[in-house]
């Protein structure tokens, strides 16, 4: 009997990883892996050189076993590491790129500067952010990111790395269709310097004792019932994007030109007085420095982007993003998972006839909504904290379990570094109809054009025979570079990113961040759905496509 023992086990094993493998490719492949990814599953499968390994991926989603020794994914060995790295650019240098815009104040209308004004009650509201205290990689200037990577369509170069593009044509890229990937010209695993931006962490202007002490103490729990305000009146507001984002927009028509309609998606210092300040005063960062404000939180070299949306009958949307060269994904059991080059993240302030209403947290292609009175707050200004490594942003400190039981993947927030964004910030207004970007009259002179661009802010996700690249069950170690701001659902008709329910919590405690969170797509690389690729690529390419 003893000597059948070995023979048994050995059958067993084949069946059960038999067993495992036709499980897999019949019933978990499709669910697991991305449909873009699928797309390139042959080709990507088939780049690998170990025969073990295109055999190990195909039937049991194990990818990458052959090249798991990371002292092959620095040096020579990888690809990516051929050039020099570029040095880290002075932020005194990036500021002409800011002022490029081809719009001039001076040539504006009265009805154009009515459509250019940001609400000075945007501004009054303006977040802060806390950023991780041992965040690697810090806020970015998407004018210095252009300097360090090189358009790809896919893999292949579109241009010299010397050639790079700049925030007023980059959406000449366009051209060459929606596959345009901005590929970093350093290998990214030998973390060059401006991939970590550390010259973006925000000062720590004035006396540490006179910094406005936020709520640490703070459980969540409002004092009394929230207001009772009339949601209705902005709850659900807007005609909306097409009808798969929530609003009633038909999907635009086939044949012609591309449709342009709304966007879809499928990433301190100064203190203002709270009851007793001028709401008409200005107060822009400029202005606040000349009347000597306090000090609260601080200036990062890095440039916010604030795209105001009026949705009419009395609500606006104030959209502050948040740029990151890169995203270091979250690890499950010793295992990392959804790196990519490229990071967008977002905070949402709704207003009604001026008075703020609701905020909304971007986390991980959604988000939590809270009402304006639940949040935490300096002074009347709302706070975020963003993740370490993937700059998921959230309402409280501490650690959010999200996706898996038992907390096994999770972000972590804390109270580092207090970012003011309003002190570096470029802003715009958008009509959201016309799907129309402006500058504003905060920053007349801001260049639009790098908002159209359809292409990833990043890398295409590594092919399998880069040293870099694994995959286990569906979950890359890296993905695609994520699309810019254009694509979050800016005519989004309820607050939340995704239009099925919108939950706006006036609560949040403890209990909250126990919850376990399941968001779709999360490691996934950020794609176009249809309904994008029909507004703002046009049709006869999704035809093509299919």
């Amino acid at each position: 009997m003893k000597g059948r023992r070995a023979p048994i086990a050995i059958v067993s094993t084949l069946l059960s990883l038999f067993t495992f493998s036709q499980f897999y490719q019949r019933s978990l492949f499709e669910k697991l892996t991305p449909y873009s990814e699928r797309l390139d599953e042959k080709q990507w499968v088939a780049s690998s050189h170990s025969w073990l390994d295109r055999k190990a991926c195909n039937w049991f989603g194990f990818c990458g076993l052959a090249h798991l020794n990371k002292a092959g994914w620095v040096g020579h060995n990888v690809k990516a590491s051929r050039k020099q790295q570029a040095p880290v650019v002075d932020a005194d240098d990036l500021s002409s790129f800011w002022t490029s815009g081809k719009s001039r104040p001076e040539d504006w209308s009265d009805d154009e500067r009515v459509l250019r004004e940001v609400p000075q009650y945007v501004l009054e509201y303006a977040p802060y952010v806390y950023l991780y205290s041992g965040e690697q990689f810090w806020p970015s200037d998407i004018a210095e990111h252009l300097i360090h990577t090189t358009p790809h369509l896919n893999y292949t170069p579109l241009q010299a790395k010397s050639d790079h593009p700049t925030l007023t044509n980059l959406d000449e890229l366009n051209a060459w269709g929606r596959f345009v990937y901005l590929q970093s010209d350093d290998n990214v695993e030998e973390r060059p310097e401006w991939l970590g931006s550390a010259i973006n962490i925000p000062n720590r202007p004035g006396d540490p004792d006179e910094q406005a002490q936020p709520w640490a103490e703070w459980d969540g729990r409002i004092d009394g019932e929230v207001p009772n305000d009339e949601r209705e009146k902005w709850y659900d507001v807007g005609i909306g994007s097409t009808r798969d984002q929530g609003g009633i927009r038909p999907a635009p028509k086939s044949g012609g030109e591309s449709s342009k309609v709304p966007v879809e998606t499928p990433e301190g210092e100064e203190l203002v007085d709270d009851e007793d300040e001028d709401e008409s005063e200005d107060l822009r960062p400029e202005a606040l420095r000349r009347r000597g404000k306090r000090t609260v939180g601080g200036r990062s070299d890095a440039p916010a982007v604030l795209v105001v949306v009026d949705k009419g009958e009395g609500v606006v949307d104030a959209f502050w993003f948040f740029f990151y060269s890169y995203n270091l994904g979250n690890v499950v059991l010793n295992v990392r998972f959804g790196n990519h080059v490229g990071d967008w993240e977002h905070t949402v302030i709704r207003f009604h006839n001026g008075k703020p209403k609701a905020v909304f947290f971007s986390e991980h292609n959604f988000g939590d909504a809270y009402s304006y009175e639940a949040v935490e707050k300096i002074g009347k200004r709302p706070v975020a904290y963003s993740a370490t490594g993937t700059h998921a942003m959230y309402a409280t400190a501490g650690t959010h379990p999200y996706v898996l039981p038992g907390g096994l993947l999770h972000d972590v927030t804390d109270r580092g570094p207090l970012w003011d964004p309003l002190l570096n910030s470029h802003a715009y207004t958008y009509d959201y109809v016309n799907d129309t970007l402006r500058s504003s009259n905060v920053t007349p002179l801001a260049p639009t054009e790098w908002f159209y661009f359809i292409g990833h802010w990043g890398d295409k996700f590594y092919p399998l025979d880069d040293p870099r690249q694994y995959r286990f069950v569906g979950q890359y170690h890296y993905v695609n570079g994520p699309l810019g701001p254009r694509f979050k659902n800016l005519g989004r008709t309820r607050i939340c990113q995704g239009n099925n329910e919108c939950l706006v919590k006036s609560y949040i405690g403890p209990s909250d961040n126990r919850r376990l969170k399941r968001f779709e797509g999360v490691g996934e690389g950020e794609e176009m759905s249809e309904e994008d690729v029909k507004r703002f690529v046009g049709p006869e390419e999704l035809e093509h496509e299919t």
